[in-house]
């Protein structure tokens, strides 16, 4: 007998301080037809509220993916990303930067911080940027086999 069970949608957490960026961002996964929930918080203390549960973000879903800006107020992505990567609880949930950056420097300090792969964004080119969210969709929710969420 066989069972169709319908996928379970995929939690993403973007990070991103740009409201025009996440905009298209949902519309990217929703022309895509990608099966996720997306929650945006704005900055880097934001993220890791939303990581480890405080405040309002007390019954917040542990991300299986995070789309992550490197250029953040309050605390930038590279600190954030270096929170998240030695935490035993968070460190597998795959991190992608997402920024407009094409700076050598922050391309190698984010792969030493473990980034799981940079991508540079065009903010002038709304085609490119689907594009962009387009082949992340395709890679990460697609191909990749992501790991099981270790507290859920």
């Amino acid at each position: 007998m066989n069972v169709d069970v319908a996928p379970k949608p995929l939690d993403i957490l973007l990070v991103e301080d740009n409201p025009g960026d996440m905009r298209l961002t949902v519309e990217a996964l929703r022309e895509g037809k990608v099966l996720c929930k997306l929650h945006w918080v704005e900055d880097g203390v934001e993220a890791l509220d939303f990581l480890y549960r405080r405040g309002k973000h007390v019954d917040a879903a542990r991300p299986d993916l995070i789309l992550l800006d490197l250029n953040l107020p309050r605390m930038d992505g590279r600190e954030v990303l270096q929170h998240i990567k030695t935490d035993a609880q968070l460190r597998r949930i795959p991190v992608v930067i997402l920024t407009t950056s094409k700076a050598e420097e922050d391309i190698l300090r984010s792969y030493d911080l473990y980034a799981n792969c940079y991508v540079t964004k065009s903010p002038v080119n709304f085609d490119n940027f689907i594009e962009v969210i387009r082949s992340i969709d395709r890679f990460w929710l697609a191909l990749v086999t992501l790991p099981p969420k270790s507290d859920e």
